[in-house]
């Protein structure tokens, strides 16, 4: 698992804990808003005259308060939920990014074998080349099209390379040696 693997696994929990606190403050903040406006209402309401006091009913306030902790246990459900909901979901985002994680470790190391292998192809064939006199490579070279055979050059010995071109036609050897100038024309000095 790579630092940045680590790193957004790390963000994306402290994102969904962050988002899970948020909610259980807002529901909150709904709850004492629904105290204070009761408060509110009773601050504002006229008060009746002393002679008309009336003394609550019991049974009302327990059934209001009863109905309150419904409401509050629902809405307590109802987090509870979208917390299990979050979890879930983290779950199975952990999953896919480890899945992901394979599949990219696995394509990782097919590349470096197919560049291996394409390399020792090329390494092998420079080798050849090297080992058959001037006349014959300059043969081959002479049927090869100008940027394949510039690759090739570019890879054989310098000495043996300058005896190749030698023997080329002076047409070819200008072009390969035009491709070879050229190849890192495009890069950045700097």
């Amino acid at each position: 698992m790579t630092v940045n693997t680590k790193l957004r696994g790390a963000g994306m929990g402290a994102v969904l804990f962050l988002v899970a606190a948020l909610l259980f403050v807002a529901g909150l903040s709904r709850l004492s808003l629904g105290v204070a406006s009761a408060v509110a209402a009773e601050d504002t309401a006229p008060e009746p005259p002393e002679s008309a006091v009336e003394i609550p009913d019991g049974g009302a306030l327990f059934d209001a308060l009863r109905a309150r902790e419904a409401r509050l246990l629902e809405q307590e459900k109802a987090l509870a939920d979208r917390s299990d909901a979050l979890r879930a979901a983290e779950a199975q985002l952990r999953r896919q990014l480890d899945e992901l994680q394979a599949a990219e470790s696995r394509l990782a190391a097919t590349l470096a074998q197919t560049e291996s292998a394409a390399e020792n192809d090329l390494s092998r064939l420079t080798t050849v080349f090297e080992h058959m006199k001037p006349p014959q490579a300059a043969a081959l070279f002479a049927t090869m099209e100008t940027e394949f055979a510039a690759g090739f050059i570019a890879r054989l010995d310098p000495q043996f390379a300058g005896e190749v071109m030698a023997e080329l036609d002076p047409t070819l050897a200008y072009g390969i040696s035009a491709v070879l100038a050229g190849r890192h024309a495009q890069t950045p000095r700097e």
